[in-house]
Parts: C-alpha cells; sequence; structure tokens
C-alpha cells in the first residue's frame, strides 16, 4: 500500500471488515465516497464452517463471503483496504485521527466502528478446537444442521444456562445442560428443565475428548471431574462476549458497553459526532444479515451527513 493514504484526508474510515463494514463500504463506494477499511482478517465467524439465516448465502463459507464482497468492492476505485489493525483513534477537531499498528496514521471526516465482538471461550481443553465445528455460542446460526442430535448446553444460571437448554428444545430433545460447578438456577427453572426432561451436570469439566473434528458430524466427549463421561454430537455455550476494540469508549461513546453499545437511533450514530457503530458490536441480534444491514443504514447515514456539510 502506498503511503500516500496517510496524506488524504478520508470521508470514511471504516474499522472492521465483516458484513457490516463491507456493506457499508460499497454503499460509500457506491456513493464515490474516498473510504479506508481496516481488516485485521480476524472476523467473529473465521472458524464457522458455513453462515446461515442470510437469504441467498444461506451456508455459504465466511471466508468466501468476505472473499467475494472484496471482488464487488473492487470497481469501486475510492474504497482502499489496509489489511492490519486500528490500535488508536482520537477526536481532532470535527476529524478523527486514527493510527495503524505499525504506527501510521490516517486522518477521516467520519469513523463507522464495525470490529464486531469476541466470543469468551471455556478455557478447557477442546472447546477452541470444535468452536465452529462441533461447538457453537448460535443455535439460530447452526441449531438445524445440528438437530435431532444429543447436545449439551454450557451455561449457569436462568438465561445463560436454562434459557438457552429451553430454547434447544426446537432443534432437539436430547439435551442435557452442564454447567460446569454450581448451575445458579432458581427452583422455577429447574422444573422447567425437568419438565422438558433436561438433565443437569454440575460436575466440573476437565476436557472434551475430540472423536471428529469433522464439522456437523461425528461426536465427542464431556469428561468431567467426577461422574460419567457424557457422549454428545455437539455443544451450545452462552458465556460472556466482549468488543474487539475499545475504540469507542476511547472517543468517549456514552453508550459503551464491554458487549456492545447501544445506538438509540436509525443511521447507527453514536453521541460522539462523526461515530458510528455497526454490527455485532452496536447490538444483540448477531446475525451476519442483520450486520450487513446495519452496515448500509451506517453508510446511509454517513453520506448523509457529508452532504449535508459539503452544502454549507
Amino acid at each position: 500500500m502506498n503511503d500516500t493514504v496517510s496524506e488524504i484526508l478520508w470521508d470514511v474510515i471504516i474499522v472492521g471488515a465483516g458484513a457490516a463494514g463491507l456493506s457499508a463500504a460499497l454503499v460509500l463506494g457506491r456513493c464515490r465516497r474516498n473510504v479506508l477499511v481496516f481488516d485485521d482478517g480476524q472476523p467473529r465467524n473465521r472458524v464457522s464452517h458455513a453462515m446461515h439465516g442470510f437469504l441467498s448465502r444461506d451456508g455459504l463459507p465466511p471466508a468466501q463471503f468476505r472473499s467475494i464482497a472484496r471482488e464487488q468492492l473492487a470497481p469501486y476505485s475510492s474504497v482502499v483496504f489496509e489489511d492490519q489493525r486500528v490500535v488508536g483513534a482520537t477526536r481532532v477537531g470535527a476529524h478523527f485521527g486514527i493510527r495503524a499498528k505499525d504506527g501510521r496514521e490516517f486522518r477521516t471526516r467520519k469513523l463507522l466502528l464495525a470490529a464486531g465482538v469476541v466470543d469468551e471461550l471455556p478455557a478447557q481443553p477442546g472447546f477452541r478446537e470444535l468452536y465452529g465445528r462441533a461447538v457453537f455460542h448460535c443455535p439460530y446460526c447452526d441449531g438445524w444442521e445440528m438437530r435431532d442430535r444429543p447436545l449439551a448446553v454450557y451455561g449457569r444460571g436462568d438465561h445463560k444456562g436454562g434459557g438457552l437448554a429451553l430454547e434447544l428444545t426446537l432443534w432437539s430433545r436430547d439435551l442435557v445442560l452442564c454447567t460446569d460447578g454450581p448451575s445458579d438456577l432458581s427452583d422455577d427453572f429447574r422444573q422447567r428443565l425437568k419438565q422438558k426432561s433436561i438433565p443437569i451436570r454440575e460436575e466440573k469439566i476437565l476436557q472434551l475428548k475430540i472423536e471428529s473434528a469433522v464439522p456437523y458430524q461425528g461426536s465427542f466427549e464431556i469428561v468431567f471431574e467426577t461422574g460419567p463421561p457424557l457422549q454428545r454430537a455437539g455443544l451450545f455455550f452462552n458465556t460472556d462476549r466482549r468488543q474487539s476494540t475499545d475504540l469507542a469508549a476511547r472517543l468517549g461513546c456514552d453508550m459503551y458497553d464491554l458487549k456492545g453499545c447501544k445506538i438509540d437511533n436509525d443511521q447507527q450514530m453514536t453521541n460522539v459526532p462523526g461515530l458510528y457503530l455497526a454490527g455485532d458490536a452496536s447490538r444483540d441480534v448477531l446475525q451476519v444479515v442483520v450486520a450487513a444491514a446495519e452496515g448500509a443504514e451506517a453508510a446511509i447515514g454517513i453520506n448523509t451527513a457529508l452532504l449535508r456539510e459539503d452544502l454549507k
């Protein structure tokens, strides 16, 4: 990449090249805006075998989706990519200053954060190795592929454990809730799980013993500190997640939360003038198709704001 990109005042810099960032880049490119997209190659769904719930793209591997998007952006010469991470951002007058990992600095009129979130996987051996193959976080994304198979649910409490287990009865009736320690379930949820014939295993988990790493096929064993191992075909977990970057917080976003920022309008704007958020870091419906829609929505809001400034 030519160093002259750091000398330009960009109309828009987009941090993140998943569905939200790429969708925004497409809309803005078609508006003939000068756009710089930072892609650190670490999208949330990079380990997924396929993405689902995206009409016309159901079952497409995420890497192929991103590759197609980059190809379709190629004709828009005003859209430029930097394949590296953004490590700093500051508000400088009416603009933003952006610092990349290689030390170069960039200036932009508007900033769109679309870097997504990172799932906090359980630390025991096997979870990370099976993530995206037999360990999943979203039943809407992978429940259909695991339908009618023996499944485990990993989570504690009424919402993260019991709620997810009850939700998964849409896809399987062979469910076991594994809480990896005290379940923290209320008596009400224990009774509801009992009514659905969902047993609870509260023993600490030592590991997931891998037997097959083929996506959606084979099985593995959940090995506990005490008690017999549990043979399962898949596991859905409900643990914490965090934003992949804290740039919104550093820029003063008053709606910032570690899991994501709340957006109170329909154009993805924050309270910080010129700062926009889209994708998994902006709200709770964490679907690729929703992220793409939010990226387009943010792009239209950004272009509208730029037009107003240009016409002054």
